[in-house]
């Protein structure tokens, strides 16, 4: 990893930085960039337990909003390239996102899938807004389970 990726992660991971980093991070690794956003939302909230939603809360804001980038990235994308237009591949995934819809973003959460998936449904000129609420649905769930459930093994420990 490059030198200077190493140094934000160790800067974002300085507890007192907290809701403000937890929105970073979550933003960016909502992104392209291949960052996960679990271990900061992790490590924060066994730090404050009390803070719980307010961490929660802030990380599913930062990752919709990294999703919505994410949906204007592709969006922007189908207005400059339409290279793989006639792949078998490519009109099956179509086929299966335009029939889904909208509804295709609850999948936003999903690592390696989720975020190109947001830029696909902004390609596809999927309604933006629904498109938002899905995304926002997907990563709240994901960030209460995994937070919950990392939490309930730490205390196993």
């Amino acid at each position: 990893m490059p030198d200077w990726i190493n140094h934000l992660l160790a800067l974002l991971s300085i507890p007192q930085y907290g809701l403000s980093t937890v929105f970073a991070v979550s933003f960016i690794s909502a992104t392209l960039l291949p960052l996960g956003s679990e271990p900061v939302v992790f490590g924060l909230v066994q730090l404050n337990p009390d803070q719980f939603w307010p961490v929660v809360l802030v990380a599913t804001a930062g990752n919709t909003l990294g999703g919505a980038v994410d949906w204007w990235m592709g969006y922007g994308a189908h207005q400059v390239v339409d290279k793989y237009r006639h792949s078998s591949t490519h009109t099956k995934a179509l086929n299966w996102l335009e029939k889904l819809g909208p509804k295709a973003c609850l999948l936003s959460w999903l690592p390696g899938l989720g975020d190109p998936l947001c830029a696909v449904a902004g390609w596809l000129k999927m309604p933006f807004w629904p498109c938002l609420m899905y995304m926002a649905v997907g990563k709240f769930a994901r960030y209460i389970l995994m937070t919950t459930a990392l939490s309930g093994l730490v205390k196993l420990w």
